[in-house]
């Protein structure tokens, strides 16, 4: 048996244990409260008798016993009625609620609801009843399940959340170490083909077939840069924010099938705020490439920048095929996607590296199946 599967039968042994303890607490204590209610019944039956006896008493009846028993019970609130269910007498209530007829018939109607009354048949044809409460420790005891069984779900979410936490810092690591991998790996061919490339310019070879091979190993090095930086924290500078979008966005221009339109909007002005080239730029273009991908290669996308009250503004709208308005948040969770092949990691990425990195924030701003997406970024002016 591996690892993995004898760790999830001890998950599950755990679980399973901790579900029969709590069902064997709640049964434990629903039995207490059933063998105190009995307990409480007898009580109030033996005052009864004995508030029968001091009714009856005559000059050679004994009444001290019942006296004590009367004056023992100073727990259980108590109403006595007559046949014609007036009330003639209380104990163990408020002053107040005594002196307040209406809360007193109000407090008589919910006793009702609690226990069986105890019948007094002093004579024939003559009877009083008592209606009785629970005791304050028969109440604690009644409370106590609901009591326990949130002091256990606030001790399982702590669980939970220690145990999410712990397997997402571990996920962390282990990605930040597979990109810094990658970074290294790729770092080797990448010095050999920047020797290729000058070994090119002195064959005489065309100036723009070497200018286009010169910008995609620029492009490999920027992944190559990109890749270094995750799970480190990246150097932020004072870019404008207008330049750095529209250069990522004029090389993935160029390499983009004719048939998707670009419209691009933004500000004469320069707009400069904090962050990190490299990173921002593959969040252009993980968002440019998954509208395309929503849109199959074919379509249009509109690109909007701009600023109010110091908050800068990306919008990236596409003609794809939209996305269901529940599915709003998830799209950025680790490992979704509508596609076929994919990791379902892009966006996932692309949220880390906006609103950890950059303290900025991205949602999806409108959705609408067949018609398109717009996607949003916000950042702060510094």
């Amino acid at each position: 048996m591996q690892f993995s599967e004898k760790r999830n039968i001890s998950r599950w042994f755990i679980i399973l244990a901790s579900f029969f303890i709590v069902i064997l607490i709640l049964w434990n204590t629903y039995n207490f409260f059933q063998i105190f209610k009995v307990e409480e019944r007898t009580k109030m039956e033996l005052w009864a008798t004995a508030q029968k006896t001091l009714v009856n008493a005559n000059e050679n009846t004994e009444v001290e016993l019942p006296l004590q028993i009367i004056s023992a019970n100073s727990s259980s609130p108590m109403i006595l009625t007559n046949s014609e269910n007036k009330i003639i007498n209380s104990n163990n209530i408020d002053e107040e609620v005594q002196a307040d007829s209406i809360a007193l018939s109000n407090l008589l109607k919910t006793l009702k609801t609690e226990n069986e009354p105890i019948k007094m048949e002093l004579s024939e044809n003559n009877y009083q009843l008592l209606y009785y409460g629970n005791s304050s420790l028969l109440n604690k005891l009644k409370y106590y399940p609901i009591a326990l069984l949130l002091i256990i779900i606030l001790f399982g979410a702590v669980v939970y959340n220690f145990y999410r936490a712990t397997k997402m810092a571990t996920q962390n690591k282990l990605w930040a170490g597979m990109a810094k991998e990658t970074a290294h790996q790729i770092g080797t061919p990448l010095s050999s083909l920047i020797g290729w490339l000058e070994l090119l310019k002195m064959e005489n070879i065309e100036e723009s077939t070497l200018s286009e091979i010169e910008k995609d190993i620029n492009r490999l090095q920027t992944i190559t840069d990109r890749f270094s930086k995750i799970g480190s924290e990246p150097v932020l500078e004072k870019k404008d924010f207008i330049e750095e979008t529209l250069n990522s966005i004029e090389y993935l221009k160029s390499r983009t099938s004719k048939q998707v339109v670009f419209t691009i909007k933004v500000p004469k002005e320069p707009i400069y705020i904090e962050l990190n080239p490299a990173l921002h730029s593959w969040t252009i273009e993980n968002l440019v490439k998954n509208a395309i991908d929503a849109m199959k290669g074919k379509g249009k996308l509109d690109i909007t920048i701009e600023e109010s009250n110091n908050i800068v503004k990306l919008r990236i709208k596409d003609s794809g095929k939209g996305i269901p308005k529940n599915q709003f948040n998830k799209v950025f969770e680790p490992g979704f996607t509508t596609k076929k092949r994919g990791w379902g990691l892009g966006l996932s990425l692309t949220k880390r590296i906006v609103q950890e990195y950059h303290k900025g924030r991205i949602k999806v701003a409108q959705s609408e199946i067949g018609k398109g997406t717009t996607m949003q970024l916000s950042f702060k002016k510094p």
